[in-house]
């Protein structure tokens, strides 16, 4: 059944579409506890988190209960934008659908005036609702992520591996569609109708029933690392000391482009190979920290994150419908920032120095955030923190990304360490939730 099929196309992925000749990769994993300080870590990570955020930090001063050890297992967030709900207009566009086949199946030249009343009806609703749909984007962001770290001063190690995925879907009007019902909706009599509706340069499926080419577009990029993360220490002159890190690792990219009819979908093409496309190799992350002041209470770090440029183009299996090679970039990524702590207390500023390019139909981000955690001896953490994109723009061909509110609690119970996190934005909404030990 079309219901079916597209009911798959909004939640097979749950996800996305895009139309774009180069598209960035995904935003880079955060550790539940970063997740809910605004996306902050370059300055305040924990050694099993520093992987994902700054590897230098695992060399860092942490407190005596956390500086041994460390290990996340696993660590999961999520966000989702869905402004004109998307995924609730296509299953109530497929109801129209159904009513429009079972009428048009039925329907000929002697067809009463109510039956003509009808079918116009519901062609009119038809095209309200694909004109509607045109341009609604749905976008979802999902990330894993594992880590064990062993900090130390003189030489930390870690351990750590991650994936990301970013996809949208969208809708789009085909303009023919929207012609041929207008048609059918204006039409003066029944004989009128079932000329148009029996046009023999129409479409038809293998049912009798007519082609719609208006079209479900689906664009999803993923990004997976896994990798060794090396930290030292080196004490300056002044006694204050510099961190150092590298994480090399090993990259995986990977695309997913499927583009279909309303009428055409098949949910059990989402997993051919002709719509994917992957490509893998090593990269490199690279930070530094350094601790000041009388008690080293100041800490400001800075990370450059895949210092080595990767492309992969994408499949373009159905050109007919409009679907292009796009390409998948993956770009240095420096992002420095600075924190103030105690044993009681963090609080962090951070700020992007380069622009993420948007992928698909979003904003371009660029982060400005802060973020604070209050620590009750260890055994709770409550955090917060807000974070702004210097990057948004008011001209985007889709989802909006501007100012982003997020919170938290870890609790440590009988050495394992629990933490949660939430997102909220006038567009996003979003969780975070992660497992892990440290001593």
């Amino acid at each position: 059944m079309i219901r079916t099929r597209l009911s798959k196309l909004s939640v097979a992925i749950g996800l996305s579409v895009a139309a774009s000749s180069a598209l960035a990769s995904p935003q880079s994993f955060m550790s539940a506890r970063s997740f809910a300080m605004g996306g902050t870590g370059v300055a305040v990570a924990d050694p099993s988190s520093a992987a994902f955020d700054n590897p230098a930090m695992m060399a860092g001063n942490h407190h005596e209960w956390s500086d041994d050890f460390g290990l996340i297992l696993p660590s999961v967030n999520a966000r989702a934008a869905d402004e004109e709900e998307t995924v609730d207009q296509v299953d109530d566009i497929q109801d129209v659908i159904d009513e429009f086949d079972s009428i048009a199946n039925g329907f000929n030249s002697s067809s009463s005036p109510s039956d003509v009343e009808r079918f116009q009806s519901t062609a009119r609703d038809l095209g309200d609702r694909l004109t509607a749909f045109s341009g609604d984007t749905m976008r979802v962001n999902l990330g894993l992520g594992l880590g064990v770290a062993v900090p130390g001063p003189s030489l930390a190690v870690g351990v750590f591996s991650n994936g990301n995925l970013t996809a949208t879907v969208r809708g789009e009007l085909d303009n023919d569609d929207k012609s041929l019902l207008d048609q059918i909706a204006n039409a003066s009599s029944a004989s009128e109708v079932d000329a148009i509706i029996n046009d023999p340069q129409i479409e038809r499926d293998e049912d009798g029933n007519i082609l719609f080419d208006s079209r479900g577009k689906i664009l999803a990029s993923a990004v997976i690392e896994a990798g060794v993360s090396f930290a030292t220490t080196f004490q300056l002159n002044n006694e204050d000391s510099l961190q150092v890190g590298v994480s090399p690792k090993y990259v995986q990219l990977r695309t997913f482009q499927y583009t279909e009819s309303v009428s055409g979908f098949e949910d059990d093409e989402f997993d051919g190979d002709q719509y994917q496309t992957d490509k893998s190799g090593f990269n490199l992350d690279i930070g530094a920290a350094y601790a000041f002041g009388d008690e080293k209470q100041w800490n400001a770090g800075i990370v450059i994150k895949n210092l080595i440029p990767m492309e992969l183009d994408s499949a373009a299996s159905r050109p007919e419908l409009g679907e292009e090679v796009r390409t998948l970039e993956l770009n240095p990524m420096a992002t420095a920032g600075i924190a103030h702590k105690s044993e009681f207390h963090v609080v962090t500023a951070e700020i992007d120095l380069t622009k993420k390019e948007a992928f698909g139909y979003e904003d371009d981000t660029q982060w400005a955030a802060l973020g604070a955690e209050f620590d009750a001896f260890r055994y709770a953490q409550l955090r917060v923190g807000v974070r702004h994109n210097l990057a948004s723009n008011d001209d985007n061909d889709g989802i909006e990304e501007k100012t982003q509110f997020t919170a938290g609690l870890g609790l440590n119970i009988v050495g394992v360490r629990l933490d949660v996190g939430a997102l909220y934005s006038d567009a996003d909404v979003g969780a975070a939730l992660e497992l892990g030990t440290a001593f």
